[in-house]
């Protein structure tokens, strides 16, 4: 069944810091979300003692529960090794695989084009979803046997890219700010490691200066990109 939103995050927790206030705005509205976390996440520690067998299953939960507190049914975990993302055939035709599967008429994932400081699986995440989703995911000649499987060629009509650097576009999340704040602290392993001591108070201070000369209070922001043809 085609959702209206596909959230394609490279790491358990990017879409709660990212987008969690537009995703519970869009769940409220009764759009449907399906999220696909590309990695394992079995290295975002600075716990010596902590496997990263046992880590990965501790985010696998937290990203569960998150996902239910923002109306988000349905979490597919690709397994991909953390800090080891590669742009590779493999791995596009995995998200057009994905996309195809899902067929939303929005994706969100991390801005693969900031600059500087950035975590590489981002930037490779972000690259691969966008070529992902054009122009792969819509060719009919791409990846020929991904439609005798029956999956067949879709074509998305947005992406929305968070942590980006080139700002177009945002979202109010003034009523839905609770519920990115409680999506987040269920990401405990992740929360702890965090400098700043009050969670909610740095967010709200991040998502106000995001909505600065809107006529709401907090907004996520986002490079809004169209996919015209």
């Amino acid at each position: 069944m085609p959702v209206d939103v596909l959230v394609i995050s490279p790491h358990a927790d990017d879409a709660e810091f990212g987008a969690a206030g537009t995703v519970a705005r869009w769940t409220r509205e009764g759009r449907k979300v399906v999220y696909v976390v590309i990695t394992n996440g079995d290295k975002g520690t600075t716990d010596r003692d902590l496997p990263p067998q046992r880590l990965s299953e501790i985010r696998t939960r937290e990203q569960r529960a998150a996902a239910r507190v923002l109306g988000v049914e349905d979490v597919v975990f690709m397994g991909y090794p953390d800090q080891g993302l590669e742009d590779t055939p493999a791995f596009r035709k995995d998200i057009v695989r994905q996309i195809r599967i899902h067929r939303p008429e929005i994706v969100l994932t991390s801005d693969p084009y900031r600059r500087y400081l950035w975590h590489r699986d981002h930037r490779v995440a972000g690259q691969v979803v966008m070529d992902a989703v054009y122009p792969f995911a819509r060719d009919h000649l791409a990846y020929p046997d991904l439609m005798a499987e029956g999956l067949e060629p879709h074509k998305v009509k947005e992406v929305l890219f968070w942590a980006a650097e080139d700002i177009n576009y945002r979202v109010d999340i003034t009523d839905t700010f609770a519920w990115k704040v409680a999506a987040l602290r269920c990401h405990e392993s992740q929360v702890r490691e965090l400098p700043m001591q009050d969670l909610e108070d740095w967010l709200r201070q991040r998502c106000a200066a995001m909505a600065e000369g809107e006529p709401f209070e907090l907004a996520e922001a986002f490079h809004r990109v169209e996919i015209p043809w």
